[in-house]
């Protein structure tokens, strides 16, 4: 099988599976526990609390864990709204659905306005509406916006955006699950308070995640039981996992240059063979610019509507994603290319092909060779 569905999930990394595993064997305590089993899962969660933070440069105390990006990200947003005074939340329509979702629900239940900034032809934000949109809401206001969009791969100019948060006095998450890992955040010299990560997006394990919570920002628990996580999550903490995830983040800063270069060319590699044998092919939000798009994922356009596009790829040994609904079997689809395409666009098979570091050009070579096998049965 030929995994290029890595914006999904990622492979744990050997390294990862060997600490995770000696973890489980030998670090088997409760890290509430006073005894000393219990002292040394304590002493391990928060060596990996202490090296995560400063993979980012900040206090061991600003990273709370958590089960991934999506209850990071409700965290923050409820704590906006039920500690922080928030009243108006400036989001995009093509945020994550642990986002979109959780906004919904906050603004039929709270007294909260939810705006959304416009966005641009390759579904990048329009930072002078932001503006606009945070000049005309005095009071307290929190911008969510997304540093890596996980479907078209999309950059957010983080500094940008939180200097103007920073001018307008409002607060600025940011879900960067699909950032972390491939691009270094130096959280001191960037103006965001929050930011959201999940382990298993940088080949580390799933189920596991931090929040990064700028110090003196008032924050309550959503989960309460006892007084882990510096009392802003309760329960038993993930421990084997978490030491996972530290270990994942070290190896993806430690290789970060070596990667990135190789699943550039990869990209490129890729991008440039289906085009030249694909006539009318299209790639989304111009996914394939992999200096000012995240350089591991690619949203590919096809002519035509393919029924049962990723079913056939899944046949033929090619794991992707869909970004429509023809692939997927949801009768939604994608919101993010419905929104950025037009309906005839939208319709016609689009699907995410996203890399990692595991994937190799004789696996690229192969896949484009299904892809015209398809293209060819389709056709005729």
């Amino acid at each position: 099988m030929i995994y290029f569905d890595n914006a999904a999930t990622t492979p744990l990394h050997p390294e990862v599976i060997d600490e995770v595993t000696r973890c489980m064997k030998e670090v088997y305590g409760n890290p509430s526990s006073t005894h000393k089993i219990g002292r040394d899962a304590k002493t391990l969660v928060e060596t990996a609390r202490k090296n995560i933070a400063r993979q980012f440069n900040v206090s061991a105390n600003e990273i709370v864990f958590t089960s991934g990006g999506s209850e990071s990200d409700n965290m923050v947003l409820y704590n906006a709204v039920l500690e922080l005074g928030v009243k108006t939340i400036i989001t995009s329509r093509i945020e994550h659905h642990a986002i979109i979702h959780a906004l919904e629900y906050l603004s039929k239940k709270f007294d909260v306005k939810v705006l959304f900034v416009n966005l641009l032809e390759d579904a990048s934000i329009d930072y002078v509406h932001l503006e606009k949109l945070l000049a005309e809401n005095p009071g307290a206001k929190l911008v969510s916006l997304m540093m890596v969009n996980n479907e078209l791969g999309t950059l957010l100019d983080l500094h940008r955006v939180g200097n103007l948060c920073k001018q307008y006095q409002a607060y600025f998450l940011s879900d960067t699950v699909q950032g972390i890992g491939h691009y270094s955040i130096d959280l001191p010299s960037t103006p965001i308070d929050f930011i959201a990560a999940s382990a298993h997006k940088f080949h580390g394990p799933k189920g596991v995640g931090f929040l990064f919570v700028r110090k003196g920002i008032p924050f309550k628990p959503l989960v309460h039981g006892a007084s882990q996580e510096h009392g802003l999550r309760a329960g038993t903490e993930n421990v084997h996992n978490i030491a996972g995830m530290a270990k994942a983040l070290e190896i993806a800063y430690r290789d970060l240059e070596m990667d990135r270069k190789e699943i550039v060319a990869l990209k490129q590699y890729f991008a440039s063979t289906l085009q030249q044998q694909i006539p009318g092919l299209i790639f989304n939000a111009d996914s394939d610019d992999a200096e000012n798009h995240a350089y591991h994922i690619l949203n590919v356009r096809f002519p035509k509507k393919i029924d049962m596009f990723l079913f056939k790829l899944d046949l033929r040994g090619v794991a992707a994603s869909g970004g429509s609904a023809c692939q997927s079997g949801s009768d939604k689809g994608s919101h993010v290319l419905t929104t950025i395409l037009e309906d005839d666009e939208a319709r016609k098979t689009s699907v995410r092909f996203s890399f990692s570091k595991f994937n190799t050009k004789a696996e690229a070579d192969e896949v484009v060779k299904q892809i015209l096998e398809i293209l060819k049965q389709h056709y005729i």
